[in-house]
């Protein structure tokens, strides 16, 4: 699966993509388990709310599941102006 980080996550995290094998089965336990591998993980994730996350270019939630998913995004909510 990719991953993708935009804008201050991708700052904090230090990457603008990894691919990763993962037995997460929702969006939240992979966050888990990212958190679990480094501290600038824990840093870009420690206020969930935060954050949104699309799915395979679609906006869910950290409740969705990843079966068949091939893409996740994080990203700071957007604004316009």
């Amino acid at each position: 699966m990719d991953v993708l980080y935009f804008a201050w996550v991708r700052e904090r995290i230090g990457l603008p993509r990894e691919k990763l094998n993962t037995s997460a089965q929702t969006v939240s336990d992979l966050v888990d388990e990212l958190v679990a591998r480094e501290d600038r993980y824990a840093v870009a994730f420690a206020d969930r709310s935060a954050l949104r996350v699309a799915l395979d270019q679609e906006l869910s939630d950290f409740d969705a599941r990843l079966d068949g998913v091939r893409e996740v995004a994080f990203f700071p909510p957007m604004t316009g102006g």
